[in-house]
């Protein structure tokens, strides 16, 4: 072969390993996006779920207008995305938190207001 031959095969080969590269960090940086965002879904329907306790009547296992005494099922305590808690419940608001269980600094907490609508989102320093 000739020089200009093998420099055009090494050329292609640097080419090639760049584009692998950068092909690995977008699916790593979407991948982290795509955890993120199913967790704030996840988030939103524990919401759902926490809201409805606290309208309905203590007399129907609910929280009679408070969400005090209230727990995550333990169905929805966990899946893929994360591991959900609750926290800091009183009469008129509580925190929900989901954090992932591989990767610690992959979180999302949320406080849920009176109205059951969350707000205040904070993020662990991988989700930022």
């Amino acid at each position: 072969m000739g020089q200009q031959q093998l420099l055009l095969i090494i050329l292609g080969v640097i080419i090639v390993g760049i584009a692998i590269a950068v092909g690995l960090s977008l699916f790593s940086a979407n991948s982290i996006q795509a955890n993120k965002d199913a967790q704030i879904n996840d988030l939103n329907n524990l919401a759902a779920n926490a809201y409805q306790y606290k309208i309905r009547p203590q007399t129907m296992g609910g929280g009679a207008g408070s969400y005090v005494g209230y727990t995550v099922p333990t169905k929805l305590s966990s899946n893929s995305n994360a591991t959900y808690v609750a926290s800091g419940a009183t009469a008129t608001a509580i925190t929900l938190k989901g954090t992932n269980p591989a990767f610690a600094n992959q979180w999302v907490q949320a406080i849920m207001n009176v109205n059951g609508v969350l707000g205040t989102f904070t993020y662990g320093t991988d989700f930022q």
